[in-house]
């Protein structure tokens, strides 16, 4: 470190960039969240700067000629901040950049700051030394011995057109047609997002007037500070009016371009501000400097556009799935019991899907045709069993997952994590889980004895089995948890339902944002053909169910279509599915005439309860994850639930199967009767009122 720096002492303009760049490398920890090793870095270069007058001479040099020699302006409006590209846009660029890095131009101390802090996590050991050693480093520096105040000049300067550029781009933004259609009544007053931008425009002439001229008075930017906070304001109703109407990714793009120029814009008018107190306007400095930092250092991501361009958007999908999810919850004895027969039903019904996919996989079709006719039959049956009201076990985990976030969410924003209602919470995990079990309860012993009466009613009738030995002989070892890739295969099922609750929350929120149920409505040629009547009918249906259906469809091509990839690729990958899974050992077991090994019967129900147990899991799982991450939460919100629940199943294990009974209502107090007055003047008053 004391020898870059007395190499700064003699060095060239040309050089000095190169010298900051190998400085920063010698401060830069072995690893970035070493805060140890940054401190004692900083403190090491405090010292030599207070020791040495000509190092800190040097070094102040080097960093007035980094900011005098290159343009500032993109550093401080395209850093950290989404550009003006659609998300498709941004996602190829990335990709783009990240296979191929563009150019560095060495004119732009945006592309000069990469080079500086190169390392991807500069910004991590940057943040973690605290913030009194890096003040240690700013008085160390003696910038009050600097006699070159035209640096300065500049620098604010090139802050004040950074400023109008967001400025003007903030404008532009707000105005979009997208955001417009949410708030409406932008059109209808005068929009702060263009008033900032005339005010912003006045203030910046008056900031340059007063720099030329030291006589004039100093401007504040109180009114500019005031009028983003309308334009706060009018994103916030954006977000309350896309609760209710949908959001997009577009939509969401847009909100977050205006939450960074508004940030950006609000930092650079602390930045250009000489007064006020010299250590709060040095923690903006610092703030800033960081948060450049990190911006360079992330450039190049993928992950980054994805997780802030998804965050509204899987918010909106997962609050549609929570919403379905309070039908997938039993709270009394008598919803638990319509849950049984609802998930009967569909028992009934799967007994016949089964059977339809033998029968296809006996007809030896062409793989695509074959995979085709599978993902039909799934797919068109899970629909069937959505139109009749009837409920497949293994739908309900990414239904109820958002459900349970959504509920620990509320709780945060009332009163924060301290203050989390856990027996709520875990009450309603008690109720989602015996609301589970007797789902499945009611698909497997349903399916199971029907598929059995199915497969003896075809043997019966056509003299031979569904299936024949071999093909039985399959089924039973693809139930095998130990012989076969059975729970692997289950918990690729159990990605599939996922999917399909996503699906269901997306298609949900498309037919809100597109107001699908309304331009079907509106369609002369179907009011002609059907009525007017029913087509608001119908309309009103795909209002409430075409995310359902559409998850549905979605999830039965899935299934079908995912066995035949597997044998294109040549890779292991196939499904299981409980329901599924118990019809075919009925099936196997009529082709067997019964004759089953005790041990092979055991194994097989063990691998159908291990093949649910694992749809259950992942489905449950993953939809959890995504629910918490749309809503800023993570795992550790729902850890202190875990001791709830262990002393609730300690205390009260039936509760984790059957509903308690309803407790009888209490008798309504009964007024007493009003005694006869004493007065014999009142008597007769008395009298009319109890006639009355």
């Amino acid at each position: 470190m004391q020898a870059i720096l007395h190499e700064m002492t003699t060095a060239a303009d040309a050089e000095l960039i190169g010298l900051l760049a190998a400085l920063i490398r010698q401060l830069r920890p072995a690893r970035a969240r070493d805060g140890r090793a940054a401190i004692n870095g900083v403190q090491a270069l405090c010292y030599l700067l207070e020791l040495h007058p000509e190092y800190r001479q040097a070094l102040r040099r080097a960093l007035l000629h980094l900011i005098s020699s290159c343009r500032q302006v993109p550093l401080y409006t395209e850093t950290g901040i989404l550009s003006n590209e659609t998300f498709f846009a941004t996602l190829r660029r990335r990709i783009g950049e990240r296979l191929l890095p563009p150019v560095p131009d060495p004119q732009s101390l945006k592309d000069r700051f990469g080079e500086i802090f190169s390392a991807p996590d500069d910004h991590e050991w940057l943040a973690a030394v605290p913030r009194e050693h890096w003040y240690e480093l700013g008085r160390a520096l003696h910038f009050d011995e600097e006699r070159d105040r035209d640096s300065i000049a500049r620098t604010r300067l090139q802050m004040l057109e950074a400023i109008q550029i967001l400025s003007c781009r903030l404008a532009a933004i707000g105005l979009e047609p997208e955001i417009v259609r949410n708030c409406p009544e932008v059109q209808r007053f005068e929009s702060p997002f263009v008033h900032q931008n005339i005010e912003t425009l006045a203030y910046i002439e008056r900031y340059r007037a007063a720099m030329i001229d030291a006589t004039l008075p100093k401007d504040d930017d109180a009114q500019i500070l005031v009028l983003l906070d309308q334009c706060e304001a009018q994103i916030a109703k954006v977000r309350r009016s896309a609760a209710r109407q949908g959001v997009s990714v577009s939509l969401t793009y847009l909100l977050i371009r205006i939450r960074q120029h508004i940030e950006r814009i609000k930092l650079l008018l602390d930045l250009i501000d000489p007064d006020g107190d010299r250590e709060a306007h040095a923690e903006r400095l610092l703030t800033v400097m960081i948060e450049l930092v990190r911006a360079e250092n992330r450039k190049h991501r993928i992950r980054d556009v994805f997780s802030e361009n998804t965050e509204l958007l899987a918010l909106q999908v997962t609050d549609h799935a929570s919403r379905t999810g309070e039908h997938y919850i039993a709270e009394s004895r008598r919803e638990w019991v319509a849950m049984f027969k609802s998930a009967a039903g569909a028992g009934f019904i799967v007994g016949f899907m089964s059977l339809f996919k033998l029968l296809t996989g006996k007809a030896h079709l062409p793989l695509l045709l074959e995979a085709l006719a599978f993902g039909l039959n799934y797919a068109l049956g899970f629909m069937l069993i959505h139109m009749l009201h009837f409920t497949i076990a293994t739908k309900q985990p990414a239904m109820t997952a958002a459900k349970i976030a959504a509920s620990i969410h509320q709780q945060s924003a009332q009163g924060g994590r301290r203050q989390l209602d856990l027996d709520e919470l875990a009450l309603l995990i008690v109720k989602v889980i015996r609301t589970q079990f007797i789902a499945i309860l009611g698909n497997v012993l349903i399916v199971m004895p029907f598929a059995l009466g199915i497969a003896l009613a075809w043997k019966t009738l056509l003299g031979v089995p569904v299936v024949d030995a071999a093909k039985a002989q399959r089924l039973l070892h693809d139930l095998s948890p130990i012989a076969s890739l059975a729970l692997f295969h289950a918990g690729i099922a159990g990605v599939c339902l996922f999917l399909a609750g996503l699906i269901s929350g997306y298609y949900d929120n498309k037919s809100i944002y597109n107001k699908i149920p309304d331009r079907v409505a509106a369609l002369p040629w179907l009011n002609r053909l059907i009525g007017e009547r029913r087509t608001r009918r119908l309309a009103g249906y795909i209002e409430h169910n075409l995310g359902a259906l559409a998850g549905n469809f979605y999830f039965g091509m899935m299934l079908g279509t995912i066995g035949t990839i597997g044998v294109l690729v040549g890779l292991p990958v196939d499904i299981r599915h409980i329901t599924f899974s118990s019809a075919y050992l009925s099936y196997a077991a009529v082709s067997f005439d019964f004759q089953l090994d005790p041990g092979v019967v055991l194994i097989s129900l063990a691998g159908i309860a291990l093949i649910g147990l694992t749809n259950l899991a992942v489905s449950f799982g993953l939809a959890l994850w995504v629910a918490l991450r749309s809503r800023k939460l993570n795992f550790r919100a729902t850890r202190p639930l875990l001791g709830k629940l262990v002393r609730h199943f300690l205390t009260r294990p039936g509760d984790f199967l059957l509903p308690p009974r309803a407790e009888a209502p209490l008798p309504e107090p009964v007024a007493p009767a009003e005694a006869p007055p004493d007065n014999l003047e009142t008597v007769r008053d008395w009298i009319r009122r109890r006639r009355r």
